[in-house]
């Protein structure tokens, strides 16, 4: 017994002497738990060079690139400008010797702009002023072609126009796929596609910073993406696409001070220019309502006089004679606190319920006035065209 006892312990000796021997010299040999003192460790699964998977298909917006590339086009505008008469040529003597020679020829002044393809059969929404006062426009599509294109119509008021291309017999263009209206979120990756500069088609990358963007004097009807995708001269009208390269926005305006990108841009969201694009190809103008009325925001001061909460009612500074509001009796000083049930905020809010609003139909108004609230009914009218500056 006591010779077994002595070979278990020398047995036992000679393992842990390997053991010991092994784990100092080739821990390797070793399984995980026992190289490391039998600590418990969580294996890390790491990616090979290259991989490719889920991680590079959020880092990269190609298919949406893709996606909406070819349904992007450059718009080249041109306009004739007449030169400044001569002085000399008001007087006799110049006009007896030197006839219509002092002349001044006139001269052409060319724009650059970005449109998008809505229909196959050649409808184009781009902005306003990019096609503005033109003689001429020329439309490049993102394969070379080119056409001449005319405007369909155009609202000032949105900064919005269309103009169509002729194709010929069974022509067809890309047309880009629309977001559905409302679905950008702040915080949401955007692509603004255009062409700056002229230097070609060109694709920014960039976030939903804000949404519901109004008051910065850019249009009447303000309702603004901003982003800080960049965006610069030449981008207007070009599109500004989600990740899905779905058309989310046309790109209109920046804030800068140098002309150039500086991380605040305002795209007019899909769901307005969808609405006066549909206007404008089936009529050929927008149509909007009107009541016949001039309103000024309301100050803190004036709240508490009329003991009104916060962002609560406009006051009527103005009533235009004959107007819907006049026939209606309403009156500068009283507080327009409701158009159709819809409480009203801001100046811009009430402009927007009412342009909204069908003319030839009638709406009711609640409006505050000498403390007592009532309720007025008026007939829309159709809001008059801007006039020209």
């Amino acid at each position: 017994m006591h010779r077994l006892w002595l070979i278990f312990a020398q047995t036992v000796t000679f393992c842990v002497a390997v053991l010991f021997t092994v784990q100092t010299l080739k821990p390797e040999w070793l399984p995980r738990g026992a190289a490391n003192g039998g600590t418990h460790t969580v294996a890390v699964e790491e990616a090979a060079p290259g991989f490719s998977g889920d991680a590079r298909k959020v880092s990269s917006y190609s298919e949406a690139a893709n996606r909406a590339l070819p349904s992007v086009v450059y718009i080249y505008t041109s306009q004739e400008i007449k030169a400044p008469r001569n002085p000399f040529l008001n007087d006799p003597f110049f006009r007896h010797f030197f006839g219509d020679r002092l002349e001044m020829q006139p001269q052409r002044r060319s724009g650059l702009g970005s449109g998008v393809i809505v229909s196959a059969d050649g409808y184009i929404l781009t902005n306003n002023h990019v096609v503005e006062a033109a003689d001429e426009i020329e439309v490049a599509t993102q394969d070379g072609r080119k056409f001449k294109a005319r405007v369909v119509g155009a609202d000032p008021d949105t900064d919005l126009a269309v103009v169509r291309v002729d194709l010929g017999k069974g022509g067809k263009l890309p047309a880009m796929v629309f977001a559905p209206a409302e679905s950008l979120r702040v915080g949401d990756v955007v692509l603004a596609i255009g062409n700056p500069f002229g230097v070609g088609q060109t694709v920014t990358h960039g976030i939903v910073s804000a949404l519901g963007r109004s008051h910065l004097g850019i249009n009447t009807f303000e309702n603004f993406i901003q982003t800080d995708a960049a965006i610069n001269p030449g981008n207007s009208g070009g599109a500004l696409v989600d990740s899905n390269g779905h058309l989310a926005g046309i790109n209109t305006a920046i804030y800068s001070q140098s002309g150039g990108s500086m991380g605040i841009g305002f795209a007019i969201p899909v769901s307005l220019a969808k609405n006066v694009m549909e206007q404008i190809i089936k009529t050929g103008s927008v149509t909007r309502g009107s009541i016949g009325i001039e309103v000024q925001e309301i100050t803190p001061e004036l709240a508490e006089s009329f003991k009104l909460g916060a962002n609560q009612g406009i006051l009527i500074a103005g009533v235009e004679r004959g107007s819907p509001a006049d026939r209606a009796a309403i009156k500068p000083g009283d507080i327009l606190l409701s158009v159709a049930g819809k409480p009203v905020s801001d100046a811009q809010s009430m402009l927007g319920m009412i342009a909204a609003l069908t003319p030839g139909q009638q709406t009711q108004l609640k409006i505050l006035r000498a403390g007592k609230q009532l309720d007025v009914m008026v007939t829309i009218v159709k809001r008059p065209k801007p006039r020209p500056e």
